[in-house]
């Protein structure tokens, strides 16, 4: 009767509790509070029974939450569709003491939109019998609304002392971190979705239309399609790729939106694509009814097998091995030029040490660990407990599908509450790259403008075919996944104006020019204007303007390569990037406490979009600067080889014949290719060349003398 009476006691809410037959173990009603000792709980979360119904269908999509001291140190897998959920999920927990009680918390999760409370019940941890399993029935509450039946939930729980052993705890931890750095295994293969058109949706607006678009999620990866406008029958053509992780296949969910400005946006409607269900190396067209609404969405689903993609230690080398070099080698050689466009290059990274972190515990240590990716390719090395000088030795290898793409390589502190710490980045453009050399990365912050405590080792070598390269830069570029929503920045705004405007001034500068020319300001340049405008209109031709652009190009390559570089390394933005980062501090200590803007949906929204409008005008005004200024070598020679081409083009075939080629090609390539994904060459051309922000972003920081380990050998042989 008494361990009855102390069960039900265990936490504040009503529940009932069922006690296994097990009369060994202590009682921890002895134990004082402040025992400095550690503890481990073991729970296993059963399943739910009778929650509350949170979406139309009378359903939920529940998921649960254990927390302890306000801080997240577990959460479940979803259940959809299911107010009876089972979980049979097992979690590990380390506490330091026994005073913060356990909260269970339930949600119902709603893609794209804040997830919604279930209920929630508190578990008294000092109630709880030393290394005794205990089953344990919650009964769900609403804080709000106390007279609520919210439906239950089952768990049992094992709560055992821990001395002296916090390095296997903290290694079930490391299971336990967020999704973001959770996949530590390597995906078994690649879903390509193209999202072609939706068919008859919802008319969600007043005016009988809609502004749709869509969202899909698989697991931890998440991709948002463009907004159409005004329109019951968008069409997107937009093409995105996912990992796939499970041999079985698995679910993308998928759910369309209509955007409103100002507002919540509206929920047209869901529809699922069951990966399990379809044949590989095979592409399959699906036309899916989207339930709880109304329309079909058109789609391209080809699953194929996983590119060459590894992790090894340091002593398993690919291009150490000489075979496999040479076979490498020769997979990217230029006699396969139209062997699998896709596959550009290939990629080594080893990431071999990190020195000098920064303490994220408050040991005055750090448990590190590293996130290398490569677009939306993510691999991650093991943790090493206790050190600000870890030692990874590990050897990363990707398939490069852009030779454009930027290598990030991120350090984290892991920690048991599942939130990992930032400790400091570097971005790598691949084509900066030089192969087999060992370099020390001096660490930056998370807006890659300035350094932070600590360097990096690795050695990166890329093998890549030039031709395929320069294909791929004229297609779209891959998207990433849907990390954060832009939100409003006074800095970032400022920033954009004064970019947008230094882009401006330009064209009024040589606006100006042209008119002193005109006023005879200056008699000999007036008169040298004069005699160059009558020149070039006489002797004008329309290969002339390719040429033109040639020569700027030459010109200032010749300018380089004398060492009269007239290239000026823009301060002004680098200044504006540090000052965005102390804004963003502040932001981020101060968010609590601003919490009221997002409320004010109509003007964030208007601002964010003249945001984002003014970083796209400036930044096509800078890439087209530094394609000239032979920022990225590879690009600008491109650019050469283009322009040569068009003036041959221009200079031999009448403009009336080019004018036919590309009418009869525009009018007929949907009829050639009815699910061919739009693109605009010129563009997806600029978009792979920098802009000035990105410029500082990947510049590459000297690092001290002082981290030099051979320095520090001498130092401490003198």
């Amino acid at each position: 009767m008494l361990d009855s009476y102390k069960l039900k006691s265990i936490c504040n809410l009503p529940f009932v509790c069922h006690k296994k037959i097990n009369t060994v173990g202590t009682s921890n009603a002895d134990v004082p509070l402040a025992d400095p000792g550690m503890y481990q709980l073991d729970i296993t979360l059963r399943r739910g029974q009778s929650l509350a119904a949170r979406d139309r269908g009378g359903t939920s999509d529940p998921y649960v939450k254990f927390k302890i001291g306000r801080k997240e140190v577990f959460r479940s897998k979803t259940i959809h569709k299911n107010l009876n959920p089972v979980w049979e999920e097992k979690a590990c927990i380390l506490i330091d003491h026994l005073r913060e009680p356990l909260y269970i918390k339930v949600f119902d999760y709603d893609f794209g939109l804040q997830d919604d409370f279930m209920g929630s019940a508190f578990l008294d941890l000092t109630q709880l019998e030393l290394n005794r399993p205990t089953d344990v029935t919650l009964t769900l509450k609403d804080p709000h609304y106390p007279d609520h039946d919210l439906g239950i939930i089952l768990l049992s729980v094992v709560l055992t002392p821990k001395e002296g052993e916090p390095r296997d705890v903290f290694q079930t931890q490391s299971l336990r971190l967020s999704d973001q750095h959770r996949k530590s295994h390597l995906w078994r293969g690649i879903v390509s979705i193209t999202l072609i058109e939706g068919r008859d949706l919802k008319a969600m607006d007043s005016n009988g239309l809609s502004d749709p678009y869509v969202k899909f999620r698989l697991g931890h990866q998440k991709y948002k399609s463009k907004i159409m406008p005004k329109t019951l029958n968008p069409q997107w053509r937009e093409q995105f790729d996912f990992h796939l992780y499970e041999e079985r296949g698995g679910i993308i969910d998928i759910t369309a939106w209509d955007k409103d400005a100002g507002k919540r946006d509206d929920f047209i409607g869901r529809c699922q694509v069951d990966l399990s269900s379809l044949s590989r190396e095979q592409t399959h067209k699906l036309e899916l009814q989207l339930e709880e609404g109304e329309g079909h969405l058109v789609l391209l689903v080809t699953l194929t097998a996983s590119a060459t993609v590894s992790i090894s230690d340091l002593s398993v080398n690919s291009l150490e091995d000489q075979k496999e070099r040479e076979e490498i080698l020769k997979r990217y050689s230029p006699l396969r030029i139209f062997h699998n466009l896709k596959d550009v290059g290939f990629l080594q990274v080893k990431v071999i040490r990190a020195e000098g972190l920064m303490a994220a515990d408050v040991t005055g240590k750090s448990d590190p660990f590293c996130v290398v990716e490569l677009n939306n390719d993510r691999l991650l090395t093991h943790t090493v407990y206790k050190n600000l000088n870890p030692e990874w030795n590990k050897v990363f290898t990707f398939n490069v599908k852009d030779i454009h793409s930027v290598l990030e390589v991120t350090v984290y502190d892991e920690d048991r509450d599942r939130s990992a710490d930032f400790l400091g980045k570097v971005a790598i453009p691949l084509l900066s790259i030089q192969n087999g050399e060992q370099k020390a990365y001096v660490l930056k912050n998370k807006q890659l403008t300035g350094p932070t405590k600590g360097v990096i080792y690795l050695e990166i070598d890329v093998i890549f075919n030039a031709v395929k390269a320069s294909l791929r830069t004229l297609i779209p570029k891959e998207q990433k996944y849907i990390e954060e929503e832009n939100r409003l920045s006074k800095q970032l705004l400022l920033r954009n104006f004064i970019r947008t405007k230094h882009c401006v001034m330009v064209l009024v500068s040589a606006a100006y020019y042209l008119n002193s020319c005109f006023e005879w300001e200056s008699p000999p340049r007036s008169l040298a204007a004069f005699v160059l405008f009558l020149f070039v209109v006489w002797n004008f031709e329309l290969y002339t303007i390719p040429l033109v652009l040639l020569l700027l190009l030459t010109w200032n390559y010749f300018l380089i390569i004398s060492g009269k570089d007239n290239r000026q390394r823009d301060t002004v933005v680098e200044d504006m990037l540090e000052d965005e980062e102390e804004d963003d501090d502040k932001d981020d200590k101060d968010s609590e406490k601003k919490g009221f803007i997002n409320k004010i949906y109509a003007i964030q929204e208007v601002c964010v979009s003249v945001q984002n409008i003014l970083d796209e005008v400036a930044s096509f005004g800078e890439r087209i600067k530094n394609t000239f200024n032979w920022t990225v070598p590879f690009l600008s020679w491109l650019a050469i080889v283009a322009l040569c081409v068009f003036t041959v083009i221009l200079y031999f075939i009448p403009l009336r014949y080019i004018v036919l080629v590309w009418g009869i090609n525009k009018f007929t390539k949907k009829l050639r290719s009815p699910y061919a994904i739009d693109n605009n060459e010129l563009l997806d051309f600029l978009s792979r060349v920098p802009s000035d922000v990105q410029v500082v972003q990947y510049q590459e920081l000297k690092p001290d003398p002082s981290h030099s380990p051979y320095k520090r050998k001498k130092n401490n042989l003198g």
